[in-house]
């Protein structure tokens, strides 16, 4: 059996983090739909969310960015993570840590920087209630936090709580005959849910070489522009912005670096929570690759890689790994973890609760004569 203290996420705290992030998934989906219905029939706001100038056929500026429904599409994977209960307790818990820990990193920004600016055919009344929605999603991903650190006990305090065994384990009737200790057949693999050494190996080297792209991009920039010129970019300073402005360049680069390497080195120790993080930092590392591709397909500038600057094309290849990067790590990091613990497989088994029952291997046989109660 596995020495580790396990831990369990009671079932009221799955309870509020799925609520909490139906929340969350409705504010994303709320502010792409105004675009989408706002917007005249074939106006591009999908290339306006990727980061692209307005087309001609754009009468209304779009209120949101690419995060918007990125986020949204993440709180509903996190709430139907959360609320399958055959989903182990870490890695539940792991879901609900990713998306909070995303939405803050992503969200923060908003906070100090100016809403809507100059766009033509933008309503400022959008900044009101673009500065309520960040209020609002940082206060739900602040509750997620708060309910993942107090909604988990240890598993044998859950147990004795609920009036079952630890891990899992039937509990032995009363008038069973004996408790034995079952041979492990197999070397303990850890908690429930934790990633198999093959895949998190993998996922561990590809965010790896991902957050450390990203992180020498960041360097190479800062030395470039100066610490001044840096700065505007990192924390934003553009007036010109829709009512919900995806991060600044430089602050998007670092958080998708901080994600990703933080996945990483969780892969790597193959914590339980390391899946449901590596799913996030992926998915984030894959739209931002494919996104920049698109918009330069879109443009025009992959048509015309041979004249671009060996920057330009530095930026192209580094999104296109990313892309590559951040699909391989979701296909890696969907498989399944370490099963759930079963009393087949090792720990206390009891005899002689049921007439004819089998008897446990490495047994003593029943006495003879019966004692009383039997």
């Amino acid at each position: 059996m596995s020495t580790v203290r396990d831990r369990v996420l009671t079932g009221g705290a799955r309870t509020t983090g799925v609520l909490l992030c139906l929340l969350l998934a409705l504010l994303g989906a709320a502010w792409a739909a105004r675009d989408l219905t706002a917007a005249r029939p074939g106006a591009e706001v999908w290339w306006a969310w990727l980061g692209g100038a307005r087309g001609p056929r754009d009468a209304t500026a779009p209120a949101s960015s690419l995060l918007d429904p990125l986020l949204a599409l993440g709180a509903l994977t996190a709430a139907v993570t959360a609320l399958r209960g055959a989903v182990p307790a870490p890695v539940a818990a792991g879901t609900l840590f990713s998306l909070a820990t995303a939405t803050v990193l992503l969200r923060a920004p908003l906070l100090w920087m100016p809403g809507v600016g100059r766009l033509p055919g933008t309503d400022t009344g959008l900044t009101s209630w673009a500065q309520r929605t960040v209020l609002a999603e940082l206060a739900l991903a602040a509750a997620l936090l708060v309910v993942v650190a107090a909604g988990r006990r240890r598993a044998d305090r859950a147990g004795r709580h609920r009036g079952r065994p630890e891990h899992g384990l039937p509990e032995a009737a009363s008038s069973a005959y004996g408790v034995v200790r079952a041979v492990p057949q197999a070397a303990d693999q850890g908690r429930p849910g934790r990633p198999r050494k093959g895949p998190a190996r993998t996922a561990g080297v590809l965010l790896a070489a991902a957050g450390l792209t990203l992180a020498g991009g960041e360097v190479y920039r800062l030395l470039e522009l100066g610490a001044d010129g840096y700065r505007k970019g990192l924390l934003g300073g553009a007036t010109d912005l829709p009512a919900l402005p995806p991060p600044p360049a430089h602050w998007l680069a670092a958080v998708l670096a901080l994600l990703a390497l933080g996945a990483a080195v969780a892969a790597l120790r193959r914590v339980s929570w390391a899946r449901p993080a590596a799913v996030a930092a992926a998915a984030l590392l894959c739209a931002h690759g494919a996104g920049a591709l698109a918009l330069a397909v879109h443009t025009g500038r992959a048509a015309r890689l041979a004249a671009l600057s060996g920057t330009d094309r530095l930026e192209l290849a580094s999104a296109a790994f990313l892309a590559v990067t951040g699909l391989t790590v979701l296909l890696v990091a969907f498989r399944r973890g370490v099963p759930e613990a079963t009393g087949g497989a090792g720990g206390a088994l009891a005899y002689g609760s049921a007439p004819g029952a089998a008897r446990p291997p490495h047994a003593p046989p029943p006495p003879s004569t019966l004692p009383p109660g039997w």
